[in-house]
């Protein structure tokens, strides 16, 4: 059984770096879309996509430069890219003995990569190459986390924040593209390279491309990102880890039963797993959308309420 700063540490570990690769994706095929348009951020996917990591609103009228800064260093915005990698490498350094020398490395190479381009200064025009530089980083860290570290309590707790993380992420972008495909007139605002770009920002056009065909349609997009039990990124996939990760968890640290967090994290994949999409646009996709994001946070709370921050009393009486 793992100690409470310990998980903790862990657990942010994961969710930070998903965070910072989620964001570098969204902000290189933001700035992509927006080659050969406007200089500010007009309504559409570019807009949608900025929207979405709380940088501005699709109808802002805002250079794309200072956007991306901001996004990737500007160190007072909590989900740059910078400021997640700087949390994860902290969160690391303070449990450096539970996690391999090639994590901290890795890990550790990343921020000072990003520090150094900051400082160089030289960054401007080439968005591409510095999301690909963080993609690539926290996808290594991965490979590295699973190739060298112990798949025990700490590497659940390293899933469990990822998936976490990627399942309240990959909702929170479909809501702001998708809630509202169901009225008139939404689905034609948006061209079909933007929906192609709502599934580069995933990293699912390739995957969606051989599962459907090429042409892209928003009801396909929702089911594949929500629905999919084979695709990564997809929400049922994410919500089947989580529920893995913490069975391990609990089992680690003796439970006999399910608790809240277990109970939490099957209610939403029991919700995934019995959803047809036909049904979700029927009804209300925002308010589906909205459930599964308030389902992630509900887990996250029971999860740092069990694991994290809970009294000595019931430490005790475990």
């Amino acid at each position: 059984m793992l100690l409470s700063r310990v998980a903790d540490a862990l657990y942010w570990i994961s969710r930070y770096l998903e965070r910072a690769e989620h964001t570098a994706r969204v902000i290189d095929v933001a700035v992509d879309l927006g080659l050969g348009r406007a200089t500010a951020v007009d309504e559409g996917a570019m807009g949608l996509l900025y929207g979405s990591l709380g940088l501005a609103s699709a109808d802002a009228d805002e250079p794309l430069a200072p956007l991306a800064d901001a996004a990737f260093f500007d160190l007072s915005h909590r989900n740059s890219v910078t400021a997640c990698v700087t949390a994860a490498r902290e969160n690391a350094r303070q449990v450096r003995e539970e996690i391999s020398s090639d994590m901290w490395e890795q890990l550790n190479e990343l921020y000072l990569r990003l520090r150094q381009i900051r400082e160089d200064g030289e960054w401007t025009g080439r968005t591409h190459y510095l999301s690909r530089s963080v993609i690539e980083g926290v996808h290594l860290f991965q490979g590295i986390t699973d190739a060298t570290m112990g798949h025990g309590e700490g590497w659940q707790y390293l899933q469990a924040g990822r998936f976490l993380e990627r399942a309240s992420a990959t909702a929170a972008l479909l809501d702001v593209f998708l809630s509202d495909a169901s009225q008139p007139g939404r689905p034609a605002a948006l061209d079909q390279a933007e929906w192609v770009g709502l599934l580069r920002s995933c990293s699912a056009l390739e995957a969606y491309c051989r599962h459907y065909t090429a042409v892209v349609r928003p009801e396909r997009v929702a089911e594949f990102l929500l629905l999919s039990a084979e695709f990564p990124r997809s929400v049922r996939f994410a919500a089947d880890v989580i529920v893995d990760a913490l069975e391990a968890i609990a089992q680690s640290n003796g439970a006999r039963k399910a608790g809240r967090a277990q109970r939490l994290a099957g209610r939403l994949r029991a919700t995934l797993d019995y959803s047809q999409v036909d049904e979700i646009v029927a009804d209300n996709l925002h308010n589906y959308l909205e459930s599964i994001e308030r389902q992630c946070a509900l887990i996250h709370m029971a999860v740092h309420q069990t694991y994290f921050a809970y009294s000595v009393e019931s430490a005790l009486a475990s």
